[in-house]
Parts: structure tokens; sequence; C-alpha cells
């Protein structure tokens, strides 16, 4: 099997890595110590360049300090933004690579999915994905060792992507983690109101969210119906906007960060 190789390194974040390091340190020695919160089962974080939305996706990146050596597998999900795709993809090859190192997949997982309503193999939709490639810098920081399951959600119905996640999800060894940033394009005023709205809305465990709320809204509606996630408590752990931190605030992108225990 090949490896995915990086296609949004140099771009979306540090092509070298100690470059890409040192970033990560710094977002992450920036971002608030959570205190005594409880470990997380699952995230949402953002997707954008690290400029743009790194300080956000730290925010909740942090709580995954404690479980350096309990996290063993993570089951990654994010929208499609290159290819149209109808359903879920997963890819046929051996590991990702970013400039800190590769990352195995978890075949066995990704095979006992394989056959499940809505899942197909698709490498064109992850050859040029950056939702899932950005989160595995820092995930590559925070965790020991771990497998990575990639899961690409196109256009999918809500109950099929809960099924995956439910089969996924594992005990205290498996992190699930959604990719997602919230509105797009929108003056700052308009965004902070609707975002805001989006947040209380994914707090409250909402399963219907639209793609003007969240572009991975189909990954998030599916954690919130799966079975197990309708059990878990959300927190909010931070919300801005690219004008809040390297953006023109005339139009913004919003990002939300989320912990599911």
């Amino acid at each position: 099997m090949t490896v995915r190789e990086p296609a949004v390194a140099g771009t979306f974040y540090p092509g070298r890595p100690a470059r890409l390091r040192e970033t990560l340190e710094d977002f992450l020695a920036e971002a608030r110590d959570p205190g005594e919160m409880p470990p997380p089962k699952a995230l949402i974080v953002p997707h954008a360049g690290y400029v743009y939305s790194g300080p956000v996706a730290a925010s909740v990146y942090r709580r995954l300090e404690p479980l350096r050596e309990n996290i063993r597998r993570v089951v990654l999900l994010g929208p499609a933004h290159t290819v149209y795709l109808e359903g879920m993809a997963v890819p046929d090859v051996a590991a990702f690579e970013t400039p800190l190192g590769k990352v195995g997949l978890d075949r066995p997982a990704i095979e006992s999915i394989s056959a499940m309503p809505g899942v197909v193999c698709s490498n064109a939709a992850h050859a040029r994905e950056h939702s899932l490639e950005v989160q595995l810098p820092f995930l590559q920081m925070l965790l020991d060792q771990f497998l990575l399951v990639p899961i690409v959600v196109g256009h999918c119905d809500t109950d099929q992507v809960a099924a995956v996640i439910d089969a996924l999800w594992g005990g205290s060894e498996t992190l699930i983690l959604i990719s997602s940033d919230l509105s797009h394009f929108l003056p700052y005023g308009e965004a902070r109101e609707l975002d805001g709205n989006t947040c209380r809305r994914i707090v409250d465990k909402c399963s219907s969210l639209s793609g003007e709320e969240a572009c991975g809204a189909y990954a998030i509606n599916g954690l919130m119906r799966s079975r197990h996630g309708r059990n878990m408590v959300v927190e909010a752990v931070d919300l801005r906007n690219s004008g809040d931190t390297a953006g023109d605030r005339r139009r913004v992108v919003g990002y939300g960060a989320f912990a599911l225990h």
C-alpha cells in the first residue's frame, strides 16, 4: 500500500519540521490551562490555516495532554472540500504523512466499516483534503503512538454517519475527532451572531446543523445522533473567528472548539 503524502504543508501550516514543532508549541503554551476538567472522549476542532484557526484548535487540544499514553486510535472525520462525495470515504493507503513523520492507519478498523451503508473507498477524496491533514501535526505532538481512521464525509445520511461513529467508538483508547469550521465569509458582527447560535446548538447536541452553520455539519450531526454521542456532555471551549486571530473583519470564517466527555 502507498502513503498519502502531505498536500498542504507549507501553506496551511509550516512545512519544515522544526518550525512546525515551534509553532505548535507556541499555540499550546498560549492556550488556557484546562485545569481539572474530565478527559475528553471526542473533540470538535477547526481546520483552517494555522495562522487563522491554530489558537482555537490548541485551546481544546490541550485537553489531550494527560492522555498522551492512553489514546491509541484516533477516528478522524472531516468534510470534503476538493471532490464531490456522496457518503463517507476511507482511503486505501497504509499511512498518512506530515513533516513530523508518518501516522499509520488502523486497517482492521477501516475494513470493519468498509461494507457499512454510505461508506466507499476513495483515495481521491483524501488526496488534497486539508480538513483531516491539518489535525495530524497537533496529534503527533500530543500523543505517543496512535493509529488513524481517516474518514472524509460528503453528502451523507446522518444516521449512516452515526452508525459508523458508534461502530468505531471503542473505549478510552479511542478518540473521536470531528474537523469543522463554522460560518464562512460573513461580516464580523453577522458571523459572531450566527456562530454564537451554532455554538449553543452544538452544546445542546443538535443533529440538524446546516452547511451554512458548519462546513463539517454532516460529521457533527452524526456524532450528536450517535448512540454514544447522545450520552456525552458537550463543552464549548473556544469560539472565535478569523477577524479575532489574523484576518480582515469584512469577511471572516468562524472557528469553534468543543470537548465531549
